[in-house]
C-alpha cells in the first residue's frame, strides 16, 4: 500500500506538469541566435536590421569566406542614428551591444572595390529577449511537490545549463565552419595561383631553352659560301 500510495504521489506530480498543454514545457525559451551568408556585389553596400527591447544584448560576429583580399568595411548604427562600432576593410569581427527599444542597423560596405564580390557570412546572438515572460510562471501550474523529496527548481536549473551549453555548442561549431569555409576558399586560390604561375614559368623556360638551343647552333654554322 505504502509502494502504491508513493506511485500515485508521483503519477499526480507528472499530470500536473504535463497538463494545460505542456505549459512548464513552454517556459523554456526559444533560441534567438541565427546565421546568415550572402554574396556582396562590387561597390555594393548592403544593410540588415535588427529590432531589439530595452536591456537585452545583441552580439554579432561576421567573417568574409571569399573574395580578393578577404576584407570588408562593417557598422553598427543604434535605432537614433548613431554610429557604435566601425571596422576599415577588416576580415572578421565580433561585437557586442547592450540594446534600447528599436530597429539595430548593421552594413557591410564593398564599395572601395571596383572588381571583387565577397562572401560574407554573419551570425547574430539575441539575449535576454524574452522579457514579456516569467521564468517561474511555470511553478503555478505545478501542484503537490511538496510531497517529493525534490527540488524543481534545481531540475530547471539543470536544464536550463545544459540547455545554454548546447546552444553555444552550436555558436562554436558555425563559427568553426565558416572559418573551415573560409580556410578552403583562400587555398582553392592560392591553388588556382600557384598553377597559373607554374604553367607560365614553364612556357617561358622552354621559348628560353628554344633561343639557346637556337643561338648555339647558330655559332657553329658554316656561313662560308663554297666557290667552284
Amino acid at each position: 500500500m505504502e509502494v502504491s500510495g508513493v506511485a500515485l504521489r508521483v503519477l499526480s506530480v507528472f499530470v500536473a506538469l504535463f497538463s494545460d498543454r505542456f505549459v512548464a514545457v513552454a517556459g523554456f525559451s526559444q533560441s534567438l541566435d541565427s546565421d546568415f551568408t550572402f554574396t556582396l556585389p562590387p561597390g555594393r553596400k548592403e544593410c540588415f536590421y535588427q529590432t531589439m527591447r530595452k536591456d537585452a544584448a545583441l552580439e554579432i560576429e561576421y567573417q568574409v569566406l571569399d573574395g580578393a583580399g578577404l576584407d570588408v568595411d562593417f557598422t553598427i548604427s543604434s535605432p537614433s542614428g548613431h554610429v557604435l562600432y566601425s571596422d576599415y576593410r577588416k576580415s572578421d569581427g565580433v561585437h557586442t551591444v547592450e540594446t534600447e527599444d528599436g530597429d539595430y542597423m548593421f552594413c557591410f560596405d564593398n564599395s572601395f572595390s571596383s572588381v571583387s564580390e565577397k562572401l560574407i557570412f554573419f551570425e547574430l546572438i539575441l539575449d535576454n529577449m524574452d522579457t514579456d515572460k516569467d521564468p517561474d510562471d511555470w511553478k503555478e501550474y505545478v501542484h503537490g511537490t511538496d510531497i517529493l523529496d525534490m527540488k524543481l527548481e534545481d531540475i530547471m536549473d539543470a536544464i536550463n545549463n545544459v540547455k545554454a551549453r548546447l546552444g553555444k555548442s552550436v555558436q562554436i561549431q558555425t563559427v568553426l565552419r565558416a572559418f573551415e569555409a573560409r580556410d578552403r576558399n583562400l587555398q582553392e586560390s592560392n591553388f588556382d595561383r600557384v598553377n597559373f604561375w607554374s604553367v607560365v614559368n614553364m612556357v617561358a623556360m622552354m621559348l628560353v631553352s628554344a633561343v639557346q638551343i637556337y643561338l648555339v647552333r647558330s655559332l657553329f654554322e658554316d656561313k662560308r659560301k663554297v666557290r667552284t
